[in-house]
Formats: C-alpha cells, structure tokens, sequence
C-alpha cells in the first residue's frame, strides 16, 4: 500500500473519528479508503451508465 497525505478539515477528521469510536470502522485509515472505493465505484458506475446512453443513442440514430 501506498502512503498518501492528505489535508482535511478538522469537522471531517472528528466525523471519520467518530465513526472509529463506534466501530463502523476500525480506524481512520480504514474509514478514508472506504470512502474513496465508494468514490470510485460510483465514478465507474456513472461512466458505465454514459456509455449505455451513448451506445443507445447511436442505436437509434442507425434506424
């Protein structure tokens, strides 16, 4: 794994903070990669949603 530094606001790091107290995650770091797979995911779902559209969009313009 890679390192990374990053700079938040300090309301963010309590919130994550939080959610490590109450065992949603085991610990920040943990917490932050979630939420950049989350991030990700939703990325690739939205790109493959443009394709359909666009391969849709040309199927209609052939007819």
């Amino acid at each position: 794994m890679e390192r990374v530094t990053l700079r938040i606001p300090k309301q963010q790091v309590e919130e994550v903070e939080r959610m490590v107290e109450t065992g949603e995650y085991p610990n920040r770091s943990e917490a932050i990669r979630a939420a950049v797979r989350d991030m990700l995911n939703e990325q690739e779902e939205e790109s493959r949603e443009r394709s359909r559209r666009d391969r849709k969009k040309r199927g209609w313009a052939k007819a």
